[in-house]
């Protein structure tokens, strides 16, 4: 009897390991929410090969709300309002051509801190805003929903954070605020308007003497 009661109790356990070993969290799973798959660890490409792209765009992961899948890599871009701030200046006026397409902003974001940097008032029409407290800056020392590797989106970004997630209801954008984008022609930097109504949902050019809101994207 004890030995017939041993080998019933090996089996069990090795019934359950082998179950155990079968199940793989970073598998993509129907019965959960994209969240939770997300979260679970599933390859990003993975899942939107059963659900497909739109069917993220807007769901808040990471920090932010999701408005770009680079289709190559499965990287995420995820946006999010950063009110707290109010509206802040450009900082330090020059001239300088910055990128638009998505995937710039991070690139633009240190490029600008770094010329602010520079004394701009001994450059031709340049001037100097004198302190620290502008929207790049705030952008790179930024710890926000606990991540700290936030910066200003590209112009391309920016549309497509308005047609992916804002156009769809989502997010946390404010339709009375004009952006700050990381795109810049010359002495022109590119701002972008949230109301449905008023905008379109099109970056354009604005003026580096202004103040505007911040909206902040990460990458991962």
């Amino acid at each position: 009897m004890k030995n017939i009661l041993f080998l019933l109790f090996v089996s069990i356990c090795f019934i359950g390991c082998e179950d155990d070993a079968q199940f793989d969290p970073t598998l993509f799973n129907a019965e959960l929410s994209i969240i939770e798959n997300l979260e679970n660890g599933v390859p990003v490409l993975d899942i939107t090969s059963q659900t497909g792209m739109d069917a993220l765009y807007g769901l808040e992961f990471g920090g932010g709300f999701i408005f770009h899948i680079d289709a190559i890599d499965g990287t995420l871009m995820v946006a999010r309002d950063y009110p707290t701030a109010g509206n802040v200046v450009w900082g330090d006026h020059f001239d300088l051509i910055t990128g638009s397409a998505i995937g710039d902003g991070l690139e633009n974001t240190q490029l600008l801190v770094n010329m602010n940097a520079e004394d701009n008032s001994l450059v031709t029409n340049g001037f100097e805003f004198g302190s620290d407290d502008y929207v790049f800056n705030i952008a790179l020392n930024l710890k926000h929903e606990g991540f700290d590797d936030w910066f200003i989106p590209a112009s391309a970004s920016m549309k497509a954070i308005f047609d992916n997630v804002h156009a769809k209801g989502m997010g946390n954008f404010n339709q009375t605020y004009i952006y700050w984008t990381s795109t810049k022609e010359g002495y022109y930097p590119y701002v972008m308007g949230f109301n449905l109504n008023s905008w379109g949902g099109e970056a354009f050019t604005g003026s580096c003497f202004d103040v505007n809101g911040i909206l902040v994207v990460r990458k991962f």
